[in-house]
């Protein structure tokens, strides 16, 4: 396979999977769960090696990047919320950032997984480009950590909506705070079926939790990697 092909092969199944979800909305018909499901079948069908598909899809990947970046246009039109809510927001995004990151340490280690294994999974809480970069410099394995950050998305994903609908809340910002920390770019998209200020305050917790969870890395994380064997 080209890059071209690649990369043509990949948006396609994605659009086609998320016009199938648009079409029946039900949670096990995420976009990315179709569209993974798919391609690694594809992948297994026509026998291309899995390193070969990574490679030649890179720009896709690539485009992770301008498009967090982007969030900072609807961010900008609420500014207003923003600064109004700043402190509701530093307290929830560094509280959720924290419990992720315990949580997720407290489950490996007790699970007795390899150091690197552990060390992979602990950004799982915050959006890929950021997690691809902490994991490089704790000592974890990228690859890794990108599969974690992406389970991790698609399942808060598909149970998020439905923790909102059982607790009744109401709030847009609360709504979008939630999806956004739990479960960072595909909380989002399950946020912007709300509205724009649940997809925007959502941005804003996946922005946030980046930024914290740099803080927690020359904190937090060396300490717990102290207790490590």
């Amino acid at each position: 396979m080209n890059i071209i092909m690649c990369s043509a092969v990949t948006f396609f199944i994605y659009l086609l999977a998320k016009n199938l979800y648009k079409k029946w909305s039900l949670p096990f018909l995420n976009p990315l769960v179709i569209s993974t499901l798919v391609l690694i079948g594809m992948v297994s069908l026509v026998n291309v090696p899995v390193d070969t598909y990574i490679s030649d899809a890179k720009y896709v990947t690539h485009m992770l990047g301008p498009a967090t970046v982007a969030f900072a246009i609807p961010i900008y039109k609420h500014m207003s919320l923003l600064k109004k809510y700043i402190g509701n927001i530093l307290v929830s995004i560094t509280s959720g950032t924290f419990v992720a990151i315990i949580s997720s340490f407290t489950l490996a280690f007790l699970a007795h997984l390899q150091p690197d294994l552990l060390l992979s999974l602990l950004p799982r809480s915050i959006t890929t480009p950021v997690a691809i970069e902490i994991s490089k410099d704790i000592g974890g394995l990228p690859s890794l950590t990108t599969i974690f950050v992406i389970v991790t998305g698609i399942t808060g994903g598909i149970i998020g909506p439905y923790i909102i609908k059982w607790f009744s809340i109401k709030s847009p910002i609360a709504r979008g705070l939630a999806l956004g920390m739990g479960a960072h770019g595909s909380g989002t998209s399950a946020a912007m079926e709300y509205g724009e200020k649940e997809a925007t305050f959502s941005m804003i917790a996946m922005i946030f939790a980046a930024w914290i969870s740099l803080f927690w890395v020359n904190s937090l994380i060396p300490s717990l990697m102290n207790i490590m064997p």
